[in-house]
């Protein structure tokens, strides 16, 4: 298992990890199995996305405040309420198939950690890399 430990520094942001992923499914030595990529942050994310335009990654960011403004009234307690939404939404893990050691990421695939409660000094994102 490995735990990827990093800062954000936006208040929203799109992190593309799948370098690092890659990293941690090589050095497993895992030939054949797949990899669980984790946060365990409710104002956070990680999902599979679109990875070659950066320019859909702000797309992204603005459809999701479209949808759920940080503006608008939430029963919630806290200022946060939008970032909880926009996690929820986006979901806190991917399971990714390992073939020949390799993460069998599609052509314009990659994996993506959301941070809707930035800045923050530390997010994590775990790694797990299962033989089967």
């Amino acid at each position: 298992m490995k735990i990827l430990t990093f800062p954000t520094s936006h208040k929203t942001q799109l992190m593309d990890i799948s370098a690092e992923v890659k990293e941690a499914v090589i050095t497993s030595g895992v030939k054949e199995g797949i990899c669980v990529v984790f946060t365990p942050h409710t104002t956070g994310s990680v999902f599979l996305f679109e990875n070659a335009d950066q320019n859909l990654r702000r797309d992204l960011l603005s459809a999701l405040s479209t949808v759920i403004p940080s503006d608008a009234k939430y029963s919630h307690v806290g200022s946060n309420a939008a970032a909880h939404l926009k996690s929820s939404r986006m979901g806190a893990s991917v399971s990714i198939p390992v073939h020949e050691g390799r993460p069998m990421f599609g052509k314009w695939q990659g994996v993506f950690f959301g941070e809707f409660d930035g800045p923050r000094q530390a997010r994590e994102v775990i790694i797990k890399v299962i033989a089967g």
